[in-house]
């Protein structure tokens, strides 16, 4: 081996560097998705909930023909419902614009494991019978 200790050293405090920025990046990245997903699910429920709870007012469901006001209602659900995806996809523009102003590392799940010594039972020793 030709190259010596310090450069050794350096090398791997560069790796380790290294490898702490792609965690951030991994990280950072990985919330963002998580965070979209939750502006997106609480956009699309809060949506199915209106169908669900007014969309007899429009039809919503059925098969039959639309009466005129059932249009108009079913017209002014679509607009409300536009402005709702709209204003949800900002914000979640907006929050991927915040998250790069900050560096983040994800916790990982971790678990402990209590170790112990299991007592011998009477007449063994080290897991052999006499």
């Amino acid at each position: 081996m030709e190259e010596s200790y310090e450069e050794l050293v350096r090398k791997h405090e560069q790796f380790k560097a290294a490898k702490e920025a792609k965690y951030k990046d991994v990280s950072k990245d990985r919330l963002l998705k998580i965070s979209k997903k939750k502006i997106q699910t609480t956009m699309i429920g809060a949506l199915s909930t209106l169908e669900k709870q007014f969309g007899f007012l429009w039809g919503h469901g059925t098969e039959e023909p639309l009466t005129p006001e059932q249009q108009h209602l079913r017209d002014l659900y679509d607009e409300v419902r536009s402005e709702i995806l709209d204003r949800g996809n900002a914000q979640s523009r907006n929050l991927e614009a915040e998250f790069s102003q900050y560096d983040i590392s994800w916790n990982r799940y971790k678990m402990e494991l209590p170790v112990t010594k299991l007592d011998t039972i009477e007449g063994e020793e080290d897991g052999q019978e006499d």
